[in-house]
This record gives C-alpha cells, sequence and structure tokens, in this order.
C-alpha cells in the first residue's frame, strides 16, 4: 500500500532515471515506454521535462543517457557522506538483533585502524578501542579488506614475518592467502581466536559508488555464545555492511576476482 501523501509523477521519474542509468544510450522512447511501463505520450512529456533541468541527455540515435545535474546531486551526497555517523546509526539496528560488540575499521597498509564500535549488553572488554591499530591478518575485519588485494600485493604488504597474536594466528602467507580467497568467495570473513583467546568475529566489506572496498564491519563474541550466533550474526553483518555500501553509493555490483 503506498503512503498517503505519495507522488506518482516522482515514482515514474524515479522508474525512467533507473532504466537509464542501467542500459545508457541504448534506450529509446517506444523501448524505454515499455520498459517503465508508461504510455509514450506520458513519457515524452517526462522525458522533455528531464531533459531540460539536465537530469537527462538525449543522445545520438533519440536514445538517452543520464545528465549533468544528477553528477553535480551525486557529488553533493558524497561529500555530506559520513561513513561513521552512518556506522552508528545503522549499526544499532543490528546490535539490537545479535547483542554482541560490532566494530568498524579501514584499512591501512598491513593493518586496520578502528573507527567506531558499538557494544551489545555483553560485558566482555574488547582488545581493540576506536582509534587503535591491530594487524589485518588477524582480524576478520582486516582479512575481509584483503580480499581486494592479489598474492603479490600481499607479498609487499607482509614482507615482513606475520607475528603471531595467539597459538591460532596465521603466521604464514600462503595460508593467509588460501584464507582471503576463501573470504573473497564468500562475501565474509571469519576469525576464530587469532586476534585474542576465547572470542570469534566474522566480518563484512563496505563498498563505495566505484564498487572498491572502503571498510569493514564486523561482530565480536566470546565461544559461549559464537556456536549459537554465528550463523545469524554472519547474515546481519552481510545486511549492515550492504546497508552502509549502499548509502555509500554501492551499486550491488559483486567485486571482481583480481587474481
Amino acid at each position: 500500500m503506498k503512503e498517503k501523501y505519495w507522488v506518482p509523477a516522482i515514482e515514474r521519474a524515479d522508474k525512467v532515471l533507473k532504466e537509464i542509468g542501467e542500459y545508457p544510450k541504448q534506450l529509446r522512447l517506444m523501448e524505454l515506454s515499455k520498459r517503465v511501463d508508461i504510455n509514450k505520450s506520458s513519457l515524452f512529456s517526462l522525458l522533455n521535462t528531464l531533459e531540460t533541468l539536465k537530469w537527462v541527455t538525449k543522445e545520438e540515435g533519440d536514445t538517452y543517457s543520464l545528465g549533468p545535474a544528477l553528477g553535480m546531486i551525486g557529488s553533493a551526497y558524497f561529500r555530506q557522506f559520513n561513513i561513521i555517523q552512518s556506522f552508528y546509526k545503522e549499526a544499532s539496528k543490528s546490535v539490537a538483533k545479535i547483542n554482541e560488540h560490532i566494530q568498524l575499521g579501514v584499512l591501512e597498509e598491513g593493518d586496520v585502524i578502528y573507527l567506531g564500535k558499538m557494544e551489545g549488553d555483553s560485558r566482555v572488554r574488547l582488545i581493540t578501542d576506536p582509534g587503535m591499530r591491530f594487524p589485518a591478518y588477524a582480524s576478520a575485519i582486516g582479512k575481509i579488506q584483503l580480499t581486494q588485494y592479489s598474492r603479490a600485493e600481499l607479498e609487499t604488504i607482509y614482507s615482513h614475518p606475520l607475528e603471531q597474536k595467539t597459538a591460532f594466528t596465521i603466521s604464514n602467507l600462503d595460508v593467509l592467502y588460501v584464507n582471503v580467497q576463501e573470504a573473497r568467495k564468500n562475501g565474509y570473513a571469519i576469525e576464530n581466536q587469532e586476534a585474542a583467546l576465547g572470542f570469534h568475529c566474522v566480518a563484512a566489506p563496505i563498498y563505495n559508488f566505484e564498487n572498491k572496498i572502503i571498510a569493514g564491519v564486523s561482530f565480536t563474541m566470546m565461544t559461549s555464545s559464537w556456536e549459537d550466533k554465528k550463523d545469524s550474526a554472519t547474515e546481519e553483518i552481510i545486511n549492515l555492511a550492504n546497508r552502509l555500501s549502499h548509502l555509500a553509493g554501492w551499486t550491488g555490483e559483486k567485486q571482481i576476482s583480481i587474481d
């Protein structure tokens, strides 16, 4: 059911712009009319208005592409986008569902820098806080961001020995690469007691409008909770990462394998 103050004209414009964005310089009036289910007369007027406002541009062959006005609006949106503010707003919904700690972190060289944390009811103290650095290879939030690198790039990043934080920490680059490949395939990374004994994490990547990983989010919990919550936590951390990605302009395209 549509909302009380819904404006159908804006909904039609939204459908047209999305279709043109998906198939730039490919659709004429007749084809576009069929795709968006708007009669040709109404669509002609709509397209004429959008063209005048520079929301769309008419190309050779009477096809359409998105116009420069949308580029200006998009740039304005990204100037106001703040990943930390968005994290605290969206993470609260995920914590309410899983009731475990969530963290936000970005990759810098071979380390994760933690930017934000939202806690569940657990009184367990995490070993990382906002502002701290931690080796990416020893954390789920780091490994999911390492999926953007090739084997050769990982060799460059970790030209030094991998220090073990616990007996479970990956200390071999070949093992790390296999682990990262699996995370890339799955769309999430898991860490079992690699950063601290008794703790488990699951992390997912945040993408931007260029389909590049810009950060990661993770749930952290103790072994006593992990077996019961790992599936639901994995699903929810992926949902959270997707919500933040869409806010950053991500279109939903899958990451392309680079090896």
